[in-house]
């Protein structure tokens, strides 16, 4: 039997989902808008899987960082 594959993006439950946090490594504070797990390789011949965090800042712009730098404000 074939292990199912998982998509290309894939939604992850979160604690901290629609509050305000900080990205440790930019310093932008806003609301945490998604957390998905993605192929980060950028090549389709060796995939890395990481879950990465979307963050909403006060300009409506959101950044994109790797879950473990979240941290709640």
């Amino acid at each position: 039997m074939h292990e199912a594959r998982p998509r290309q993006f894939e939604a992850v439950p979160h604690a901290l989902l629609h509050r305000r946090v900080r990205d440790i490594a930019s310093g932008t504070e806003g609301e945490l808008m998604a957390v998905q797990h993605e192929d980060v390789s950028g090549s389709p011949a060796y995939e890395r899987w990481a879950d990465v965090a979307y963050v909403r800042g006060p300009s409506g712009r959101e950044i994109s960082t790797a879950v473990a730098n979240i941290e709640a404000v």
